[in-house]
């Protein structure tokens, strides 16, 4: 399945406490990023949360950002440990747990952690983006954001 220029597809969440499981079709209407990210990645807490966070402060009333933690490379956290690291990390956005995983991952097409997938207003992926280099894959994405931004 290729995910670029495709619908977004069904995903596979679980809570992670006490919040409600969003439909994707809900966040049509604005631009949503969907970050993969797994908090044993030293690329994912150290670059690719923060840029999420800047993300969610600086275009929150312009789009949507969605975290979903996934645990295909390494030991499962506890719910309560993935909230004490988001606490931790002052995430500013929405994060839930992969169900089965990495059910959701896999169905992306997600090339590891974190992996970015931007989607358009109209609910149409328009990247796929695996990395968290600062001058490589958050430029690309940087970019792509902006462009969706000013559509």
């Amino acid at each position: 399945m290729e995910i670029l220029n495709n619908q977004i597809q069904p995903w596979h969440l679980e809570s992670i406490g006490q919040k409600d499981l969003p439909h994707y079709d809900s966040f049509k209407g604005k631009p949503l990023l969907i970050l993969f990210f797994y908090l044993g990645c030293p690329g994912c807490v150290g670059r690719a949360i923060p840029f999420a966070n800047k993300m969610a402060y600086e275009h929150g009333d312009k789009m949507n950002v969605l975290g979903i933690h996934s645990n295909f490379e390494g030991p499962e956290y506890t719910n309560d440990e993935i909230i004490e690291n988001l606490k931790s990390l002052h995430v500013r956005f929405p994060v839930f747990r992969d169900a089965g995983m990495a059910t959701t991952f896999h169905d992306y097409q997600a090339g590891g952690t974190p992996h970015w997938v931007l989607v358009d207003k109209n609910g149409k992926v328009v990247r796929s983006i695996f990395g968290s280099d600062p001058n490589r894959a958050l430029l690309w994405l940087d970019y792509a954001i902006i462009e969706e931004l000013e559509k």
